[in-house]
């Protein structure tokens, strides 16, 4: 006789139980699994977000923002590699950078982005603001194309004024003549003083044959110099996202160019005449520089900038009684003011200098 394919009523209630049992235990069980997953899947998130916050390549960087800098509390770089993949080499100061010991404490109401004062024989810090952050330098550039050019090139040589270098967007000389030699020393002054982009890209191809050849010496020099914070991609700095350093670089190459006679002669002159072919046979060209423009007392120098994303730029440099001192200012709101109160601080109070009577530098400049 087969068995009934019914249950008995009890068989059949404790067997409707034990489902129920089983169907709640898979239940706990499937929601305990997914809160697991909701877990985890926020913990990833927290992790990947901290992670590209702290440990960002500069590739990952915004394209109008360079590259930050670590802010190391001494002049040893991050890598021993520059920006450019070379290696690095001895910078030619010791700059101390670790605050400790700094004599000028300054603090401005609208402070620049990044800041140095410095003692141009020594390397001595007096003052510093985030000298280790890399920032847009904008025609600041230019000293470092300077240095190229007079290390390779006779003040004499015969500069020819290309098609390129004419069709050079922002700061000209503006009269170079196509087609025509000019003397690389008026090309120089053109390039310091007015802060000229045509002249900038002229030089670049005398002295390499193209601008990215030149633009490449100019980052193996900066990595022979020991300049880990920079990076160029123009020799005038015009607009170029990828073209930056850091105030204590600058003081370095500060410190360089003014060891170059020519240089020095030319970055410390307010005014000059120069010859070019044009018509009258000359030129006339006028420096930038606040320090200069309102007679400053010792000033010898050195080369400001400007775009959009630099801001106002300055490595000011002054000389009294055999003391040389350097000014650094990057994105400064008043950069002569904030370059005349820093020098001034550097002679009185760390010197000992009495001051030397003369007109302030006008508000906002």
């Amino acid at each position: 006789m087969s068995k009934s394919p019914f249950l008995p009523q009890g068989g059949s209630s404790r067997r409707a139980r034990a489902l129920a049992r089983r169907r709640r235990r898979r239940r706990r069980l499937l929601a305990l699994s997914t809160m697991a997953v909701v877990v985890a899947a926020i913990a990833a998130v927290l992790v990947l977000s901290h992670s590209s916050l702290t440990q960002g390549s500069p590739s990952a960087a915004r394209t109008d923002t360079p590259p930050k800098h670590h802010h190391a509390i001494s002049r040893q770089h991050v890598s021993t590699l520059s920006p450019a993949g070379l290696p690095l080499g001895r910078p030619p100061l010791q700059l101390d950078l670790s605050g400790a010991e700094d004599p000028v404490q300054a603090s401005f109401h609208r402070p620049p982005s990044a800041g140095l004062l410095f003692d141009l024989n020594t390397g001595r810090v007096l003052w510093q603001l985030n000298p280790l952050e890399r920032l847009h330098i904008a025609s600041l550039t230019k000293m470092m194309t300077a240095l190229r050019v007079v290390r390779t090139s006779s003040a004499d040589a015969p500069v020819l004024v290309t098609k390129a270098a004419v069709a050079s967007a922002g700061s000209k000389v503006g009269v170079l003549p196509l087609g025509k030699d000019v003397r690389l020393e008026t090309m120089l002054y053109g390039l310091l003083l007015p802060s000229g982009n045509d002249a900038a890209v002229a030089l670049a191809q005398h002295v390499s044959g193209s601008i990215g050849a030149f633009v490449a010496s100019m980052n193996q020099e900066a990595a022979h110099l020991g300049l880990g914070c920079t990076h160029y991609t123009s020799p005038s700095g015009y607009f170029n996202a990828h073209n930056y350093s850091c105030a204590a670089d600058l003081a370095e190459l500060a410190h360089v160019d003014l060891e170059q006679p020519l240089l020095a002669r030319i970055v410390r002159t307010e005014k000059a005449v120069e010859p070019l072919p044009i018509k009258g046979g000359k030129v006339y060209l006028y420096n930038n520089n606040p320090l200069l423009v309102y007679s400053y007392p010792g000033a010898t120098g050195l080369k400001t900038g400007y775009t959009e994303l630099a801001g106002d730029c300055l490595v000011g440099t002054a000389e009294r009684h055999g003391v040389r001192l350097g000014v650094v200012l990057l994105h400064s709101p008043e950069l002569g003011r904030q370059a005349e109160y820093l020098l001034d601080r550097g002679f009185e109070d760390v010197y000992g200098q009495a001051p030397i009577p003369a007109p302030a530098v006008p508000l906002g400049r």
